[in-house]
C-alpha cells in the first residue's frame, strides 16, 4: 500500500467548487468552469494522489450555451453523482449575477460513461444555484432529492435564503411535490453549496458558508430524516482558514465528501494561495483534499479544522498517470484536455486542426465581446509558469491582431499582440486594467512583414513578462513592459462594496495563459500556431 502524501492543491490553478465521486475503484473530481468551455472540468484518479484531466463534460452548445454570459457567469458548482448505472451531472448556468439578482437555471444531464456521450440537459428549477442531487439508496431506495440554495432578491431579505430540497423523479426527469426549506445555516451566513450524504442512519448536510473569500468555511449539519430538522455540528465549522491568515492555503470551503474502497473518508474543497498574507490569488480558487475522521458520536472531523498543504494519502495502491507532454504540436484532431476556450466551444468554424501540426484560429470579437471571442487558453498552475508558441500571422487591417495573453476576464488582461505597422508588423503590449486600456509604448518593436514569430508569456510572481524571438533556437528578447499580475485575480476584479469588502459583482475564475486572435471587421483574418509549450515551476 502507498506511503505517498497528498500535496495540496491536488488540482492547482482555477479548479473551484469540487464535487468528488467514487464509482468502484475510480475517483472523479468535477469543478466549476464559469464562462469557459468545455463546461465542467473533470479529473480522474485511482489513488486520490495522482489526477489526470479528462475532456470536459459540456463540450458543445447542445449541452451548454455560454454565448453572452457575463464575466464569472456560466457554469457554477456542478454536482456529480452515480445511480442506476448512470452518471448524473447537475449544474447551474448563471446568465446574470449583478445587482442582487441571480438568473440561474439548473440542469441535469446523464451518461453511462463519464467520457460520454452525455444526454440532452433536462431543465430543473431556477430558484437558486449550487444545485446537487442526492440518491437516497440506503434510506429510501429509489428516492432522489434535488437540493440548492434558495435565492432571495427582495430588499431587506437575506439573499442566501437557506437550503431547499424537492423530490426528483429520475425515471421521468421531473421535480415532484413541494419545496422544503431544510436548513437556514449559521450566523456566519452566505449558506450555499449543499451536498447530502447518509451514514449510520444519519443524513449529513455539507454546506459552504461565509462567502468565497477569507471567511469561507465548510459547515456540517445532520438529521435523522432527509427533511430535517438539522442540527449543526456543535464543534463549529469542519474546515476553515478564517482565523489563520498565516496558512499557505486560504479561502478553505465549499466541500464534498468521498469514502474510499478502504473505508477512509476525504473532503474535497476549494482553497486559494495568496502571494502575501490575505493578498491576491492569481491562480484562482483551487481544489484540495483533506482526510476526515469520525468521532464516536458521529461527526466528521478534519484535523485542526484547517487546510494543510501536505496530508496523508489513503491506503490505496499508487496509480500515477503518464506525464503530460510539455509541448503540444497540434497533431490531434481535437484540442487536448488542458485547453479551454472562451464562451464558445472549439468547433471547426473558428478552431481548425485539419492540418496536422497546425492550429489555425480564426479571429473573433473584441476583447470585450461576449458572443464570439477567439481565445484558446490553459490555466496557470504555478506562480512561476510560462506559455510559448510559434505563430504565423500577417495582419491585413488595424482590425486584425493576434498573439499571447495573460487573461482573467474581459476587463483585466495583458496581451502581446502582432498588429499592422507601416514598416511591417509591430509587436506591442496592451493592458486592460478594470476596463481601461493602457499601451506600453516602450515595449513596441517592429518585425518583418511576414514569417513566423516565437512569442512567450510568463507569470512570474506578481509580474507578467512578454518575450519574442525570430531565431529557430528561440533566444528570447524580453519586451520592455511592466505588467501587474495581481490584477488577474478575484480580489482585484470583483466590484467591491465597502465597508465590509464583500464582492457586489463577484469574480470567481483565475489566470489563463493563451493564444488570442482578433478580426474585428470580420474580414476572414486568422493566425496559425505550430506549437505551444507550457512550463511550470512547482514547489
Amino acid at each position: 500500500m502507498t506511503t505517498e502524501r497528498i500535496r495540496n492543491p491536488v488540482l492547482p490553478g482555477f479548479h473551484p467548487d469540487p464535487s468528488v465521486l467514487r464509482v468502484g475503484e475510480d475517483y472523479y473530481l468535477a469543478t466549476s468552469t464559469f464562462e469557459w468551455y468545455p463546461g465542467v472540468r473533470l479529473h480522474h484518479s485511482r489513488d486520490l494522489v495522482n489526477w489526470r484531466p479528462l475532456h470536459g463534460i459540456l463540450d458543445g452548445t447542445r449541452l451548454l450555451d455560454l454565448s453572452g454570459v457575463p464575466d464569472s457567469g456560466g457554469v457554477w458548482a456542478p454536482c456529480l453523482s452515480y445511480a442506476h448505472g448512470l452518471f448524473h451531472l447537475v449544474f447551474t448556468r448563471v446568465d446574470n449575477h449583478h445587482g442582487g439578482w441571480w438568473d440561474s437555471q439548473n440542469y441535469l444531464t446523464t451518461a453511462a460513461d463519464p467520457a460520454g456521450p452525455w444526454n440532452d440537459p433536462v431543465p430543473l428549477h431556477a430558484r437558486g444555484f449550487d444545485a446537487s442531487l442526492f440518491h437516497d439508496e440506503d434510506g429510501e431506495p429509489g428516492a432522489c432529492w434535488l437540493l440548492s440554495l434558495t435565492a432571495d432578491w427582495r430588499p431587506g431579505h437575506d439573499p442566501f435564503g437557506g437550503i431547499q430540497a424537492q423530490r426528483f423523479d429520475c425515471a421521468t426527469g421531473t421535480l415532484t411535490g413541494d419545496t422544503h426549506q431544510i436548513y437556514s445555516g449559521t450566523s456566519i451566513g452566505v449558506t450555499e453549496g449543499p451536498h447530502l450524504y447518509r451514514r449510520h442512519g444519519w443524513y449529513y448536510l455539507v454546506t459552504a458558508e461565509g462567502g468565497t473569500v477569507w471567511d469561507h468555511q465548510v459547515t456540517v449539519a445532520r438529521s435523522r430524516t432527509v427533511l430535517g430538522p438539522y442540527e449543526t455540528d456543535p464543534a463549529g465549522p469542519t474546515l476553515t482558514s478564517r482565523h489563520r491568515p498565516d496558512l499557505e492555503l486560504q479561502k478553505a470551503g465549499h466541500g464534498s465528501l468521498v469514502e474510499t474502497t478502504t473505508g477512509q473518508w476525504y473532503l474535497a474543497h476549494l482553497v486559494g494561495r495568496p502571494t502575501t498574507e490575505r493578498g491576491r490569488c492569481m491562480l484562482g480558487r483551487e481544489t484540495a483534499l483533506q482526510p476526515v475522521s469520525w468521532t464516536d458520536d458521529g461527526w466528521p472531523r478534519v484535523e485542526g479544522g484547517t487546510p494543510a498543504a501536505d496530508v496523508p494519502a489513503p491506503a490505496l495502491p499508487p496509480h500515477p498517470w503518464p506525464a503530460e507532454p510539455a509541448t503540444d504540436t497540434f497533431t490531434a484532431t481535437r484540442l487536448g484536455p488542458h485547453w479551454s476556450t472562451l464562451r464558445r466551444p472549439a468547433d471547426p468554424g473558428w478552431v481548425d486542426l485539419g492540418t496536422p501540426g497546425r492550429l489555425r484560429i480564426r479571429g473573433g470579437q473584441s476583447p470585450r465581446g461576449k458572443r464570439a471571442p477567439s481565445l484558446v487558453a490553459r490555466r496557470a498552475t504555478s506562480l512561476r509558469c510560462a506559455l510559448d508558441t510559434t505563430v504565423d500571422f500577417t495582419p491585413a487591417t488595424p482590425h486584425q491582431f493576434a498573439g499571447v495573453t495573460a487573461y482573467y476576464d474581459t476587463l483585466n488582461w495583458h496581451y502581446a499582440q502582432l498588429r499592422p505597422h507601416p514598416d511591417g508588423r509591430a509587436l506591442a503590449v496592451l493592458t486592460c486594467d478594470s476596463g481601461d486600456l493602457v499601451d506600453h509604448p516602450d515595449a513596441q518593436v517592429v518585425l518583418p512583414a511576414t514569417g513566423p514569430v516565437h512569442l512567450r508569456v510568463a507569470l512570474d510572481g506578481d509580474r507578467v513578462h512578454f518575450s519574442y524571438s525570430l531565431t529557430p533556437e528561440r533566444s528570447w528578447t524580453e519586451l520592455d513592459a511592466v505588467c501587474d499580475a495581481t490584477i488577474l485575480s478575484d480580489e482585484y476584479a470583483g466590484e467591491r462594496n465597502p465597508p465590509d469588502g464583500r464582492a457586489g459583482s463577484p469574480a470567481f475564475t483565475g489566470t489563463f495563459l493563451g493564444l488570442w486572435v482578433h478580426d474585428l471587421g470580420a474580414d476572414g483574418g486568422h493566425a496559425d500556431f505550430s506549437r505551444a509549450t507550457y512550463t511550470a515551476i512547482t514547489n
